[in-house]
C-alpha cells in the first residue's frame, strides 16, 4: 500500500493527519506541497484541490482530516 500525505509546513490539519498516521503505525511519504511546486501542481492536477491535506491511497483521494475515510481506505 502506498500512502502519501500532500501538506504545509503551517498547517495543522497535516500535522494531525501525521500524527494519526504515525499512531497507527501506518508508513506514508510526506509530500510539502509548500516547499515543492511541481508536487503542488500535480495535487491540484489529480484532485482538484487547491487546499491541505490531501491524503492519497493508492490512488483513492481523502481531502481533509477525515478519521472514517482514512480508517477505511487504510482498512483499519
Amino acid at each position: 500500500m502506498t500512502v502519501k500525505v500532500y501538506s504545509t509546513q503551517s498547517c495543522i490539519w497535516c500535522k494531525r493527519v501525521k500524527e494519526y498516521l504515525t499512531e497507527k503505525g501506518v508508513e506514508f511519504e510526506p509530500v510539502d506541497v509548500g516547499a515543492d511546486r511541481e508536487a503542488a501542481k500535480q495535487m491540484v492536477a489529480k484532485t482538484g484541490q487547491m487546499g491541505v491535506p490531501v491524503i492519497d491511497v493508492d490512488g483513492r483521494f481523502i481531502v481533509g482530516f477525515d478519521k472514517a475515510a482514512l480508517d477505511e481506505a487504510l482498512g483499519l
